[in-house]
Formats: C-alpha cells, structure tokens, sequence
C-alpha cells in the first residue's frame, strides 16, 4: 500500500521491455560527500564545547540526526527511481511519497546523443540526451545512466531500426511468455 509500484504495472499488454535500470551510484556521491561532511562538523564542534552546554550539544545531536534523515530520504529515493525503456516509450519513475511517471513516446525521438565524461568512463555512467521533434520533454536528458552504451545501442535500434525485425522478436518473446504462463497455471492446479 505505501510502497512505491513497480514500473512494470504501468506497461501495456502489447509493450515489450528493453532496458530498466536505475541511476548509477555515482548519482549519491554529493549526498554522501554532503552527509559525512555535515556530520563532522556537528562531532567537532560537539567536541569542543565545554561540558556545561549540553543545550547545544542536544541541538547539534538533533541536527545530526536530521541531517541522517535526509540522507537516508534521498537513498530511498535514488533506489526507487527507475528508469524503463521499452518497445513504444520511455518511462521513468520517481517519488516516494509522491509518485511521479515520465513519459515520451519512442516514436517521437528525432536525435539521440550519450556523453561520458572522464569520471563517467571510470565508474561506467553516462548521460543520455534524448531530443523530439522540437519539442522539450520531461525525459529530455538522463544524468548517471549506467551502461550507456548498451542502452544508447538498444534505443538506437528501437528508433531507428528495422521495424519488422523487431516486430517478428516480439512475437517470439509474447509466444513464450504464453507459454509460461499456461505452465504456471497448469502447475498451480
């Protein structure tokens, strides 16, 4: 009930997943450098207060205790976030209390960049740049995307490649899920 959906509840009967990923963990690297940062700074200056300023000393532990909080907050955040690609759209889904589902058709792709950085090529992250018809879209640029290159090469293909291929691989794969799913039910009886 309180948990976020699973981005695969939102997908069509007649989509096909590619990709679901989500954001690299390079993503979280200024949190936890902001996080360890903050909390030395409270230890500090708790160490250096003299013994009788245990009013601030409670205010320091609160603040570090907040300051835990968010951290934590933008953890689960980062690992509910998801980022799905399939055979008609891109989707990314964000929140944790508040839900939040991006979408962009496939169709409507016009120019596809991915870029790496020297840190990037190091961690394996990339940024992908996905342009539309003149249009600015809610999916327009996806920082920390892990493995770009496989998932600027499976987009690619989507947008730009031959149809009828991909239209033959997707019966195979509805065929088999079929049939898994008439296995399924026969060993439940």
């Amino acid at each position: 009930m309180f948990a976020p959906r699973d981005p695969d509840e939102y997908l069509l009967d007649s989509e096909r997943r590619v990709i679901r990923v989500r954001r690299h963990w390079a993503y979280l690297t200024w949190q936890v450098f902001e996080a360890v940062a903050l909390l030395a700074v409270c230890v500090m200056i708790s160490y250096v207060l003299p013994p009788n300023a245990w009013v601030v000393q409670n205010v320091l532990w609160y603040v570090a205790l907040a300051v835990l909080l968010r951290f934590t907050y933008q953890v689960i955040e980062w690992w509910v976030e998801r980022i799905v690609v399939t055979d008609k759209r891109f989707m990314m889904t964000t929140g944790v209390f508040t839900i939040r589902v991006l979408m962009m058709p496939v169709s409507k792709v016009t120019d596809l960049t991915f870029e790496r950085s020297w840190i990037g090529r190091m961690l394996g992250y990339g940024t992908m740049v996905v342009e539309s018809a003149g249009q600015i879209q809610a999916l327009n640029r996806i920082d920390y995307l892990p493995r770009p290159e496989q998932v600027y090469d499976a987009i690619s293909e989507l947008t730009f490649g031959d149809k009828k291929a991909q239209a033959e691989r997707f019966s195979m794969i509805k065929a088999q899920r079929i049939a898994r799913g008439k296995k399924k039910a026969a060993g439940k009886v």
